[in-house]
């Protein structure tokens, strides 16, 4: 926690929650040298104290663990560690709310005037946790990316490699510039669907139906396509790509494209959980370790985890690999059926009447191009449920509103892919402070935002981001101006 001096306090607190599983390896150093890169990176608690002149604490989510596993939620003997699971999920945040109040309060010898909570990814999830659970915890809530539905969600950024492991061989079957040569395929057929140009990204994956096994120029030419280079792909492979785009299924089958392109607010029966955004980076959520920590968590079985996730009746051994389509599909009903038990670490709650009668305000943003927390179909989904229970959209707006960020990825930066006939991906995103901004105006001033201006980092295009469920709308005039759209 760090405290600004009396004289330049601007009375708020501004506290930051971390992601993934927590504990101390995310925390890391927090001396006065230590920089972040993110708002919801550690290093910059004492930056906010220095630089914005507000109090800001962070917690470890109750738990310490070096390699940064999930494996302080089983107990030795393998059973669930109901304790940390509820740390993790609410405890640690709410404490270390309470704390800070009160050190406040002794140190300043006065209360805050505002309080304000700020995560992205696992620390969107505890901003989701205080609205729901300690609704007058804070005034003002910002929830990036909310890795809400971790049971599901977290096995699901597995999927891509399931689908190779299963269906090629190998979890990493596919190469990087296949990889890349048919994400990039998938941007230059659906980024001209705003203005007719290309943008280099996908405004609108709803709108995207791109299907690699009708496409010749990335299929092999031994399988009917016009590509001879060593990026090209099989039938096979192509149809990878359509699987991982759907998400998981019970026997791995996927839809054509062209008749279900997996974005759906409410998923079919079929479709267990979303999959990756079409023309993402695929790459990072090859990456994603914790995918199979919690599927050891949901089958209660160690072995199915990394090595690196240590337990004393049995260490980690990636058994998940062994698992069947069928099995993978299991594990993930069986995870949902364990919320309860893991302190509702799903965070899916859409009752946040509470936190509306107490005024809270909360914002939420979500990358288009997340290849992690995918497609921001989750966000939307929730949204959805909400509004159901307060009346529509409108009862919603008054106290939540969530804003989608074509091209970003998860949290912040790009996430696109470059496309095979686009200009290189240069999406406009949310620059430093600005959600933070537009949150404390609302709290403070009572101008909620329904558009906020984002722009590229080297500041050549600008354009407007929408509250959903309006959309962005190219009317005229010059298409790198974001008065040239509307949102409707």
């Amino acid at each position: 926690m760090w405290l600004p001096s009396p004289a330049n306090w601007n009375k708020r607190i501004h506290n930051i929650t971390l992601g993934g599983f927590g504990g101390n390896a995310i925390i890391g150093n927090t001396s006065l040298i230590t920089t972040g890169t993110a708002p919801y990176l550690t290093g910059v608690t004492w930056g906010i104290a220095m630089n914005e002149g507000a109090v800001s604490a962070v917690n470890d989510g109750g738990h310490a663990d070096p390699a940064g596993t999930g494996s302080f939620a089983m107990n030795p003997d393998g059973t669930i560690n109901s304790t940390l699971w509820t740390d993790v999920s609410t405890r640690a945040t709410h404490e270390m709310t309470l704390k800070t109040k009160a050190l406040v309060e002794a140190y300043y010898l006065t209360p805050q005037s505002f309080a304000y909570v700020d995560g992205c990814s696992g620390g969107g999830r505890q901003g989701f946790a205080e609205a729901q659970t300690f609704p007058e915890d804070y005034n003002g809530i910002l929830a990036g990316a909310p890795s809400i539905a971790q049971t599901r969600f977290f096995p699901a950024d597995l999927y891509p490699g399931f689908v190779q492991l299963k269906d090629l061989g190998s979890y990493t079957a596919l190469t990087a510039g296949q990889l890349a040569l048919v994400s990039g395929s998938a941007v230059s057929a659906c980024d001209t669907t705003l203005t007719g140009q290309h943008d280099g990204y996908i405004a609108d994956p709803v709108a995207c139906h791109y299907d690699p096994t009708t496409d010749a120029s990335v299929l092999c030419t031994a399988s009917g396509g016009t590509n001879n280079t060593s990026n090209c792909v099989s039938m096979a492979q192509a149809n990878t790509f359509n699987k991982v785009w759907y998400g998981p299924t019970s026997d791995g089958s996927a839809p054509a494209p062209v008749a279900d392109n997996g974005v759906n607010i409410f998923r079919s029966p079929d479709q267990l959980w979303w999959g990756m955004p079409r023309g993402t980076k695929l790459a990072t959520a090859l990456n994603f370790m914790l995918s199979r920590d919690q599927i050891a968590l949901n089958l209660q079985n160690p072995i199915y985890a990394r090595p690196a996730f240590m337990n004393a009746t049995g260490n980690g051994q990636d058994a998940w690999m062994t698992l069947s389509y069928g099995g993978f599909a299991d594990q993930l009903a069986q995870g949902a059926g364990l919320n309860t038990a893991f302190a509702n670490i799903d965070t899916e709650s859409p009752d946040l009447s509470a936190f509306k009668a107490a005024g809270g305000k909360m914002l939420s943003y979500h990358g288009l191009s997340d290849p992690l927390v995918p497609q921001a179909m989750s966000s939307k989904n929730y949204y959805e449920k909400v509004s159901d229970m307060f009346g529509g959209y409108s009862g919603t707006q008054q106290f939540y509103r969530l804003f989608l960020v074509p091209g970003m990825g998860h949290c912040s930066g790009v996430g696109s892919a470059n496309g095979t006939a686009s200009p290189p991906a240069n999406p406009p995103l949310l620059q430093g402070t600005q959600a933070y901004d537009a949150l404390t105006k609302w709290v403070e001033g009572g101008t909620a935002p329904s558009t906020i201006t984002v722009t590229t980092t080297d500041a050549t295009r600008s354009r407007l981001l929408c509250m959903y469920p309006k959309k962005l709308r190219y009317v005229s005039g010059d298409v790198n101006a974001a008065a040239s759209f509307t949102c409707s």
